[in-house]
């Protein structure tokens, strides 16, 4: 009897864990979806990214609720109990990258009726690579319990919030040349957050899984390269009224 409990609770965190990287993923293919939609003005692409938005909220549900369910039913110690804790708080980072894809996605049709400077899409389009390479990183760190290479995708961060300034400031100096640029820029800018913000939530998941298999913290402060402060308190994942996310 003891031996079927102990075969039963190691099969709630295997179903808990797969279903952690399935998720990551889904999560993955929406960025990257998202962005090529941005990109080349595909509002079918960007549909489909707002559609699987309502699938991984449901993935994030289902997760919680068999974590719980298992903490309770098993009262979990030392690793075992971090699993699932840390199974919770990767689950909801997660869903907010899928929540940042959607509304990137949501911003194509406003940006397809402006013309954009290339060299800022292209930027964009670097930002995104940056913050995906990142989260591969952090869901296969994950996947092996390497705390090593959670360290290291912490250290990345700060070259994401490097470029992201950069096309921040490139931004504000197309809207203020041209009036007309404001339109498209700001959706621009609006997405670049969102991809930078993309980034944040990858570190979270690294000290996670950093947690996970330590038992220990990362230390608090985390390499910070984003000089822009005007910005900082702004919720940039709310798209303005009327426009593509109303």
């Amino acid at each position: 009897m003891a031996e079927h409990i102990v075969t039963s609770y190691e099969d709630e965190l295997k179903f808990i864990i797969r279903r952690i990287s399935e998720m990551g993923g889904q999560a993955e293919r929406m960025v990257e979806q998202s962005v090529s939609a941005l990109m080349h003005s595909d509002w079918g692409l960007a549909q489909s990214v707002v559609a699987d938005d309502v699938l991984l909220d449901a993935v994030q549900r289902e997760i919680d609720e068999r974590a719980i369910r298992t903490i309770a039913k098993r009262q979990p110690m030392a690793v075992d109990l971090r699993e699932i804790v840390g199974a919770i708080r990767i689950s909801n980072d997660l869903e907010r990258i899928g929540d940042l894809a959607k509304n990137t996605a949501k911003r194509v049709i406003a940006v397809h009726e402006h013309s954009q400077p290339m060299q800022l899409v292209r930027g964009i389009e670097h930002l995104s690579d940056l913050a995906l390479a990142q989260l591969k990183e952090v869901l296969d760190a994950y996947a092996t319990r390497d705390e090593k290479q959670a360290l290291a995708v912490r250290d990345g961060d700060e070259a994401i919030d490097a470029v992201y300034t950069s096309i921040f400031r490139e931004l504000l100096t197309y809207m203020m040349e041209d009036p007309r640029n404001i339109t498209a820029c700001t959706h621009l800018l609006f997405s670049a957050k969102n991809i930078e913000r993309i980034g944040d939530h990858a570190t979270n998941i690294a000290e996670t899984v950093y947690y996970i298999k330590t038992g220990e913290q990362m230390e608090a402060e985390r390499p910070k390269g984003d000089s822009t402060p005007s910005l900082a308190h702004t919720d940039l994942t709310t798209p303005p009224p009327g426009g593509p996310g109303a």
